[in-house]
C-alpha cells in the first residue's frame, strides 16, 4: 500500500469514527430533527413563494414560516392530543362504572332490538355472558384498566419530562427555521459530497425529493382529513368523546389495514344496539362512503394520481416503523420503503439497461419501467 493510499484509508476511518460519535451526540434529538425535516419538506414550496413576497429576505421568510407552522399545525395538534387524552380517561371511567353496575347482562335486551336477527344475537350473547361467569366483565375491566393506565402514565411522563419535551420542541422549531433559510445551501453541500457522477446524483435526488414530498403530504393530509371528518361526524351524531374518537380515527387511518374502520365500526354498532338505528346507518354510510373512500379519492389528488406501494411491504414497513421509531415510524417506514424502491429502480436503469427487463412493471423501455416503479413508490397509504 502506497503512502497516499494509507493516508486515504486512515482519513476515511477517522472521518467515519467522528461521524459516528457525532451521531451518538445528536441521537437524543433525532425525533425533533426528523419532525422538522418532515414539516420543512411538506411546506417548502410555500416558503419559496413567501420568499419572493418579502424581497428574498431569508430570515424574515423563515421566521414567518416557522411561526405559521407553529400556529397552524403544532399548537392545534398539541391541544387536540391533550383534549383527546382527557376524554379517553373519562371514557374509561364511565365504561368501568357501567360494567361494575352489572349492566353487561342487560345487553341482550338491547341486542334484541336489531331487526331480523335480534333474537339470535340475544341468545348467543346471553350464552356467552352466562357461561363466562363474570370473566367477560373482568376481561373488559382489565383491558380498560390497561388503556387507562397507559394514558395516565403518558400524562405523568408528560409532566415529569416537561423540560425535555420543551427542549425537543424548541430544537424542532430551531431546526425548522434553518431548514427553511439554508435549505438550498444544505442540499447543495450534501449533493456535492456524494461521490457519484453529477447526472446520477441529479436523478437520484430528483426521485427521492419527489417521493418524500408525495409520501409526507399524502400521509399527513389524508390522515388529518379523515380524522377531522370522522370527529365532526361523531359530534353531529351526538356520540360521546367525539374529539378522542376523531383523533383515534386519524391516527389509525395511517395503518394500511383497517384504518378508521377500527373506530367507526364499533361506534356504529353501539348506536345500532342502543336503538339509534338511523344514526348508526348514517355513520356506516359516512364511514364507507366518505371517510373510507377519502383514502382513494383525496390521496391520489395530493400525490398526483400515483399508484400505491404493494400492500404487504407497506403493511410491514408501517408496523415495523411504528415498533422501531414509535409514532414517527408510521411516516419513516413507508418513506424508507419508497426510497429503497426508487433507488433500486434507478440503479437498474443506469447500470442494467441491457438486461432482460425490470422486476416491477417490465416494459421494453427502461424509462417506462422507472416511471412505473416510481409511481408505485410515490403513494404509501
Amino acid at each position: 500500500m502506497s503512502r497516499r493510499q494509507l493516508f486515504t484509508v486512515t482519513f476515511l476511518l477517522v472521518f467515519l469514527l467522528l461521524l459516528w460519535q457525532l451521531g451518538l451526540i445528536l441521537s437524543p434529538f433525532f425525533s425533533p430533527i426528523l419532525w422538522a425535516v418532515i414539516l420543512a419538506t411538506t411546506t417548502y414550496p410555500v416558503y419559496i413563494r413567501l420568499l419572493a413576497c418579502v424581497g428574498q429576505r431569508g430570515n424574515v421568510a423563515a421566521g414567518i414560516m416557522t411561526g405559521g407552522v407553529l400556529i397552524m399545525a403544532v399548537a392545534p395538534a398539541l391541544y387536540g392530543m391533550i383534549l383527546a387524552g382527557q376524554q379517553g380517561v373519562e371514557a374509561y371511567a364511565q365504561a368501568s362504572e357501567w360494567l361494575k353496575g352489572g349492566h353487561l347482562k342487560d345487553i341482550g335486551v338491547v341486542l334484541a332490538k336489531v331487526p331480523g336477527v335480534g333474537g339470535l344475537i340475544q341468545e348467543l350473547a346471553g350464552r356467552l355472558i352466562v357461561s363466562g361467569s363474570g370473566q367477560v366483565e373482568d376481561s373488559l375491566l382489565e383491558g380498560g384498566r390497561a388503556v387507562s393506565g397507559f394514558l395516565l402514565s403518558q400524562g405523568a411522563d408528560f409532566a415529569r419530562n416537561a423540560l425535555l419535551l420543551a427542549t425537543n420542541f424548541l430544537i424542532m422549531l430551531f431546526t425548522l427555521f434553518f431548514l427553511f433559510r439554508d435549505g438550498p445551501r444544505t442540499w447543495d453541500t450534501i449533493f456535492r459530497a456524494i461521490p457519484l457522477e453529477e447526472e446520477h446524483k441529479a436523478k437520484i435526488f430528483e426521485r427521492l425529493n419527489t417521493t418524500m414530498k408525495a409520501v409526507v403530504r399524502g400521509t399527513l393530509l389524508t390522515a388529518v382529513a379523515q380524522g377531522a371528518t370522522a370527529g365532526v361526524t361523531y359530534y353531529l351524531l351526538g356520540v360521546p368523546f367525539s374529539v378522542f374518537l376523531g383523533a383515534l380515527s386519524g391516527l389509525l387511518s395511517l395503518l394500511p389495514v383497517g384504518g378508521t374502520a377500527i373506530v367507526w365500526a364499533p361506534v356504529a354498532l353501539y348506536l345500532l344496539f342502543s336503538g339509534a338505528v338511523a344514526k348508526g346507518v348514517i355513520l356506516i354510510g359516512i364511514g364507507l362512503g366518505l371517510v373510507g373512500l377519502m383514502d382513494n379519492l383525496l390521496q391520489p389528488l395530493l400525490v398526483g394520481g400515483k399508484a400505491r406501494l404493494p400492500v404487504l411491504p407497506l403493511f410491514l414497513a408501517s408496523l415495523g416503523g411504528l415498533a422501531y421509531f414509535g409514532f414517527l415510524g408510521l411516516f419513516l417506514g413507508p418513506v424508507l420503503l419508497a426510497v429503497v424502491l426508487v433507488t433500486f429502480v434507478i440503479y437498474q436503469e443506469e447500470y442494467q439497461q441491457q438486461g432482460s427487463g425490470m422486476i416491477i412493471g417490465v416494459t421494453s423501455d427502461p424509462r417506462e419501467d422507472l416511471r412505473a416503479a416510481h409511481n408505485l413508490a410515490d403513494k404509501t397509504v
